[in-house]
């Protein structure tokens, strides 16, 4: 229902009738929290909101086997965060605005550094640099390449998707299974819908 890597903004749970269970998977992040009685009226307007949010700005975007966080201004792999510098998010995320396509260091500098000139430093460069290291770190080698006529690009994210190893347990997910909410949905796939109406898309 809930894993680190599918964020629970997207999640619209049902049938909480407690206040303060409520309360607290919108703290966690969760869309809405409804109880059950909820009329139909109601919930399509809650959830016509939900879905209006995502023509704004995202506030996720997934590369690879990685989720870019703008809240945080950090990614991670999982519920692992990278620990990246502000500028290092700054220019993966200038990237991913258009993956495979060149950013000039001139580009760079205008978006993320918000200088209209480039400085005789190299301050690009080793951010550049910092940021590969982190990524090697989390298994992303490769993907923040030196495009063959200057500037950086995304590369092909295809081969670091991970699919192998599960995302980990982040506050919702620990939140859930206290309810014992995660331990029916393992038991009982077809009981889902009684708990979580749907997943906005």
């Amino acid at each position: 229902m809930a894993q680190a890597d599918q964020p629970a903004w997207r999640l619209i749970m049902i049938g909480v009738e407690r206040p303060e269970e409520r309360a607290q998977l919108l703290n966690l992040g969760c869309a809405e929290a409804l109880p059950a009685e909820t009329d139909l009226p109601e919930l399509m307007a809650r959830s016509q909101r939900v879905s209006d949010m995502f023509g704004m700005l995202p506030r996720w975007r997934n590369v690879g086997g990685l989720t870019l966080d703008l809240f945080h201004r950090d990614a991670r792999r999982g519920a692992r965060w990278l620990g990246l510098h502000p500028r290092e998010f700054g220019v993966i995320w200038r990237l991913a605005d258009r993956p495979g396509e060149r950013v000039t260091r001139k580009q760079l500098l205008t978006d993320v550094w918000r200088l209209n000139h480039e400085p005789e430093t190299n301050s690009v460069e080793v951010h550049i640099s910092r940021l590969r290291s982190k990524l090697a770190g989390a298994g992303a080698e490769g993907m923040v390449e030196t495009a063959p006529n200057g500037g950086y690009r995304l590369g092909d994210t295809a081969d670091m998707m991970f699919p192998d190893e599960p995302p980990g347990e982040d506050a919702l997910d620990a939140y859930l299974r206290s309810l014992g909410w995660m331990r029916e949905a393992a038991d009982q796939p077809d009981n889902c819908a009684a708990n979580l109406s749907n997943t906005v898309s």
